[in-house]
């Protein structure tokens, strides 16, 4: 597992590994629909041939449109979202994005957690 790319988004940090992609949105940005393009664009250039987990590391506090969410659930070589939510609130605001996105959706503790629930659902796609 080892990152082979980063990216300063503006509104985030982007860490490309192997076989899944962490963000970490700045505090106060706000994720929108028009987003979605950026992501796809990451995805189709450095998982070109393979699928993909995208976990969101929600250290900082921001806000996500859920409308945004019917656009990344197109997004053809993402396999699975994983949220790491270390607050009540962001755990709350992640179950109701759940609602938008009919992919595998987990929300986890650590991030540790989330990377192995990412090789678990790669694994599982590559049956």
């Amino acid at each position: 597992m080892g990152m082979f790319h980063y990216y300063d988004i503006g509104i985030s940090e982007l860490f490309i590994f192997d076989e899944f992609l962490i963000n970490q949105i700045r505090e106060g940005e706000s994720v929108e629909p028009e987003h979605n393009q950026l992501l796809q664009d990451v995805i189709e250039k450095h998982f070109e041939n393979k699928p993909v987990v995208y976990i969101t590391n929600r250290i900082n506090s921001y806000a996500v449109n859920p409308l945004t969410y019917l656009g990344t659930v197109k997004i053809e070589k993402l396999s699975a979202f994983a949220v790491v939510a270390n607050t009540k609130i962001q755990r709350e605001g992640a179950n109701f994005e759940r609602q938008f996105y009919n992919k595998p959706f987990e929300i986890f503790d650590t991030l540790g957690e989330a990377i192995a629930w990412s090789n678990t659902i790669l694994k599982e796609l590559s049956k």
